[in-house]
């Protein structure tokens, strides 16, 4: 996982990651905070495309890669790895999603999780040591939001109207 573009061109970065593949030492690459221009741009480089996911930060309160960088991203087939998807804990309780979680007998965080796992081309990775959070985070995955319920979390954590920054921590 290339994390960030640092001082060797993209070019030759991305030259090594091919020689890794080839000489078995990696099986895939991917990228990290990589906005819609620097995937164009990696696109256009020898081993751009075999990247196979760009990992940014994504969840309920940073939506700004909806407006171009998911679409892009999901044209291409390269998935969307979220990291922060709970906004590091955020979301515990957040009152805007009390409603959805008490419907679905689910926690505001795994309301959360459900929402982005409803994505299509899209992988969360939340992050936790603690095994009863693993679990709470695992039963996310059987959670259905309704068309109703993507509506109210639209409307209380609104998608992007413009085209914004890319969100890093």
């Amino acid at each position: 996982m290339l994390h960030w573009r640092g001082s060797v061109p993209l070019s030759e970065t991305l030259e090594g990651l091919q020689h890794l593949k080839q000489t078995g030492k990696i099986l895939d690459y991917g990228v990290s905070n990589f906005d819609t221009n620097d995937m164009e741009f990696a696109e256009s480089l020898p081993g751009g495309k075999e990247i196979v996911t760009n990992q940014v930060l994504y969840n309920l309160k940073r939506r700004g890669i909806e407006w171009d960088l998911l679409p892009w991203c999901r044209k291409r087939g390269i998935p969307i790895m979220a990291y922060s998807p709970i906004e590091q804990g955020a979301f515990v309780s957040d009152s805007k999603l009390n409603d959805i979680a008490v419907r679905h007998d689910a926690t505001s965080t795994q309301i959360a999780l459900a929402w982005l796992l409803h994505q299509d081309n899209v992988i969360a990775i939340p992050k936790t040591s603690n095994r009863d959070r693993l679990k709470e985070n695992h039963a996310a995955l059987d959670i259905k939001l309704t068309k109703e319920d993507l509506k109210e979390l639209d409307r209380a954590y609104k998608p992007p109207s413009r085209k914004m920054s890319l969100a890093m921590r």
